[in-house]
């Protein structure tokens, strides 16, 4: 294979406030996990029918951190782009376990708060792209493409 992507798009409502912790050199890391659900009709009982999954998200993008520290709380809903990572770790008995990430790096990464302003969260998009290498500051855009009128 000449190439290959690890990218994972995710709309969902986060099940608890953001964690921060700290690396030994003082960077921040900001960690949640966020639902994703789908529905559906049993054929059978024609019961509607719901599969929740739950996805950790780990921010290590200090800016896009920030954003998600002071925005971000349990139920806000988030639209996010990142990669999947998988790291080995032991728990307190040994054993080693793995645990599978959605990870938004420095350069590369996505995150949109999707809630309405009446919920007293900012609705803008914060992202760092890998074409902007010397402003790694987040982008926050103001979301009114509803806002205008229509002209006919």
């Amino acid at each position: 294979m000449a190439g290959s992507i690890n990218k994972v798009t995710l709309i969902g409502n986060l099940g608890g406030d953001p964690d921060v912790r700290s690396t030994q050199d003082g960077r921040s890391i900001v960690s949640f996990s966020v639902a994703t659900s789908e529905t559906w009709k049993d054929k059978n009982s024609g019961e509607k029918r719901e599969k929740t999954e739950w996805h950790r998200v780990v921010i290590f993008n200090e800016g896009l951190g920030k954003i998600a520290q002071q925005y971000l709380n349990k139920g806000s809903k988030v639209y996010l782009e990142g990669q999947l990572q998988t790291r080995k770790w032991e728990d307190k008995s040994g054993q080693e376990k793995y645990t599978t990430e959605v990870v938004i790096q420095n350069y590369s990464g996505n995150l949109t708060l999707l809630d309405s302003r009446s919920d007293n969260s900012q609705n803008s998009q914060i992202s760092d792209n890998k074409n902007n290498f010397n402003d790694t500051s987040p982008k926050i855009e103001e979301n009114n493409e509803f806002d205008d009128e229509i002209p006919f």
